[in-house]
């Protein structure tokens, strides 16, 4: 696997420095502080049946790389305290860590308007905090306790939010789905769009291939977006798929390969398929990225690949390492910022982590409340009859 990753590795000294040079070319100060640089990304996109691209050369401001960083890095600690409660038994069942991927998720993230929309699998700790549920609320439904986004009900898998979808544990449903939310955005010609989510390994579903004949058929504003972190499960991408260029694998779809380990070229690619979609139709774009944990908290990741592989793109990819120096050799972020964003977030994460560890349980009765959004009737089925009153008490951050 260290021979494919290496068409992702870091690009050739050179090339860096002049990438360097350019960024600092494009540098503007206030008093010898940076407030805006110009930055190339990483590395060139690749393109399926488009003529043009994304910007390569893109803006970056004081203000937003203390907002990716702070993300990013937020992402990170959330996922690091999952792990060791899952280690401690405190979050029990399935539980998918997003680390090495943040950039990603932050990416298309700042892309994103008020009106659009995201759905994805079961990995989504990061992207509920994303869409405005606090570390707390993430953490809490994780261990099952009321404080939670869904109050507890949902866990690891099945966490919404405004515009948000989740969270869906069958692999590649959330595809159709998404489509289905791209469709609601057209039918009300709000001008949104909805970017759905997936695997390399959910890239062999069928429905998946399904949803981008219906969503070019009827011009739907989705972005199908492969997160290829090389591996589905234990399973490398080639070994299950006869085309690794998931870019492509819509046929008549257009498409985008993106470094998903670059945060700023994931959101030019967001801008970009953001903007074609609402004109066009669906598009797909491909996040190449790595997960340092394995698939799940069951998956210990080192019997289908190496310690040394993971290591080697800690040092030399790290979406948040690799922005940060960026920032700081570009005068946009200083080291004392730096610390106090690292200390800021570990402290709002312990105490969120002791909340979840401290906060209750809901009462069984409440395992019939707010079962429908929309409840038309008073009762519940229950195993023989309608026999079970239904309760409507609405505080999860979905409704």
């Amino acid at each position: 696997m260290l021979r494919t990753l290496s068409r992702v590795s870091e690009l050739p000294i050179v090339v860096k420095q002049l990438q360097k040079n350019a960024a600092q070319a494009g540098v503007s100060k206030t008093n010898n502080y940076a407030t805006e640089a110009t930055v190339q990304v990483n590395r060139p996109f690749k393109l399926h049946r488009l003529d043009e691209g994304p910007e390569t050369t893109v803006k970056l401001t004081k203000d937003e790389a203390l907002k990716y960083y702070t993300q990013m890095q937020t992402i990170r600690r959330i996922e690091t305290a999952a792990g060791n409660l899952y280690k401690e038994k405190i979050i029990r069942g399935f539980c998918h860590l997003y680390s090495g991927q943040e950039a990603c998720a932050v990416g298309m993230k700042a892309a994103m308007r008020d009106v659009d929309n995201i759905i994805s699998a079961y990995r989504v700790h990061g992207w509920t905090y994303l869409m405005g549920v606090p570390p707390a609320g993430v953490l809490c439904e994780l261990t099952g306790v009321q404080g939670g986004c869904a109050r507890g009900k949902g866990g690891s898998m099945h966490m919404y939010a405004p515009n948000f979808f989740g969270g869906n544990g069958i692999v590649g449903a959330q595809v159709p789905l998404g489509t289905g939310v791209a469709l609601a955005c057209k039918y009300k010609g709000n001008g949104g769009m909805c970017l759905a989510l997936y695997g390399d390994g959910a890239a062999n579903q069928g429905q998946v291939f399904e949803a981008y004949n219906m969503a070019y058929l009827w011009k739907l504003p989705v972005i199908f977006v492969c997160e290829n972190n090389n591996y589905g499960m234990g399973t490398s991408a080639e070994r299950a798929s006869c085309n690794t260029d998931y870019y492509t694998r819509g046929d008549a779809l257009p498409g985008i390969w993106v470094d998903g380990m670059d945060v700023l070229a994931v959101r030019s690619a967001t801008e970009f398929a953001i903007d074609y979609v609402n004109k066009n139709g669906p598009l797909i774009m491909e996040t190449n990225t790595y997960r340092y944990s394995g698939h799940s908290m069951s998956d210990p990741g080192t019997s289908y690949r190496t310690r040394e592989e993971i290591q080697e793109v800690r040092q030399k990819r790290d979406p948040i390492t690799s922005f940060k120096e960026m920032c700081i050799e570009l005068g946009l972020i200083n080291a004392d910022e730096i610390k106090a964003i690292d200390l800021k977030v570990r402290k709002e994460v312990d105490e969120a982590t002791a909340v979840a560890k401290s906060d209750s349980e809901l009462a069984p009765s409440h395992l019939w409340t707010d079962v429908y959004s929309n409840n038309l009737e008073t009762k519940i089925r229950g195993t023989i009859a309608y026999d079970i009153d239904h309760v409507s008490e609405r505080k999860g951050v979905n409704h």
